[in-house]
């Protein structure tokens, strides 16, 4: 047999090498793996009592993905391979000497690259499209540092979107806050212009004032026109002269005086009229008007920016929780080797096959 072995050519050789290796490796030396798994998912708790029929309703399933998408990064970070190590010690455990030198992490104090790019060999969160679930996914060589792992990645996951949401909401709590302030100055500025012009003016309502005398102007011109038909039928009897016709003609005059007088107070060529007052009295009105809605406006974003701030707007609801294992799933060690003994026979003939195509051409 061992004579057969050495007939064969250097290309088979090194084939049935390699495959006594990988069986030698992966049926005997390879550490066994232990993997605890977790799905998680996103409930959002700001959209709770809102129209289902709202256009907004349609984009939660894009607003989940993109907070699963933003969890998966968070924990496949440097950051929360901090914070692993200092609660786990993820070094000492993966670069335990006991442990196949393939497999493991080869020093201790390896830098923080290699240390993360080790740690993405063992570490996997995926997410699924079609069920909009987080699967995460943590390998270790004890059953219980698996669990701890997956464990650690959910709760620090949860902790993250929440700070996360609560800054945001925190921060717009400072902003409304500032937009309140500024909202009420304008508030009184306003009420203080529309006071000091009222003051100015003499008036608290100009309407009302130009009211009253519309009012004093129609029951004058009324009392006009029957001064005035009183005058026609005077003159069929007595002569312009008489005393009669002379006192009825001063009362017409000093009617008429009087509405021209009243006239002359609401509207003014020189801008002093009740008109002019009228209008900038109602635009003063209005602007504080506008900045009084304005305010109340912003108290209520307050409010509701305040008890947003206070209450958990996204939750990381746990599908499965994360898995205690009993056997090791890694390495697959009948998968890993066939498929290297295969793939290794199969390029040894192919290499071969090349060979003696090669030799055909050269005689």
């Amino acid at each position: 047999m061992p004579g057969k072995f050495f007939r064969l050519s250097p290309v088979w050789r090194a084939a049935l090498g390699a495959c006594l290796l990988a069986v030698l490796y992966w049926g005997a030396i390879a550490s066994d793996l232990y993997v605890s798994e977790a799905r998680v998912v996103i409930e959002r708790s700001d959209g709770i009592g809102g129209n289902a029929s709202d256009f907004s309703s349609l984009l939660i399933g894009s607003t989940a993905s993109q907070d699963l998408l933003l969890l998966r990064e968070y924990l496949l970070s440097t950051d929360m391979l901090g914070k692993l190590e200092a609660r786990l010690g993820l070094r000492k455990h993966y670069a335990d000497s006991r442990r196949d030198p393939l497999s493991r992490l080869w020093f201790e104090d390896a830098p923080l690259e290699r240390f993360h790019a080790y740690y993405l060999s063992r570490v996997s969160v995926e997410y699924d499209d079609f069920s909009h679930v987080l699967v995460v996914s943590a390998q270790a060589y004890s059953a219980g540092m698996a669990h701890a792992i997956a464990g650690a990645l959910v709760s620090e996951g949860e902790r993250f979107m929440n700070e996360m949401t609560h800054r945001i909401a925190a921060e717009q709590v400072v902003f409304i806050e500032r937009q309140v302030h500024d909202q009420g100055e304008r508030l009184i500025g306003a009420r203080q212009g529309l006071v000091a012009y009222q003051d100015a003016n003499g008036l608290v309502s100009p309407r009302g004032e130009v009211e009253s005398l519309s009012n004093v102007v129609a029951n004058a011109e009324a009392t006009l026109a029957d001064l005035q038909v009183k005058r026609n039928a005077l003159r069929d009897v007595f002569t312009p002269e008489s005393s009669a016709i002379q006192q009825i003609d001063a009362r017409i005059g000093a009617v008429q005086r009087q509405i021209a007088e009243q006239r002359g107070r609401m509207v003014s060529t020189r801008g002093r009229g009740l008109n002019k007052v009228l209008e900038e009295h109602e635009r003063l009105q209005a602007a504080a008007e506008f900045a009084q809605d304005l305010y109340k406006t912003a108290l209520g974003a307050l409010e509701k920016a305040r008890i947003e701030s206070t209450r958990k707007l996204k939750n990381v609801a746990v599908v499965q929780s994360p898995t205690r294992p009993e056997y090791p799933l890694l390495p697959r060690r009948l998968y890993n080797i066939v498929v290297f003994v295969l793939a290794a026979l199969m390029a040894a003939g192919v290499v071969e096959l090349l060979r003696a195509i090669i030799r055909d051409h050269r005689d």
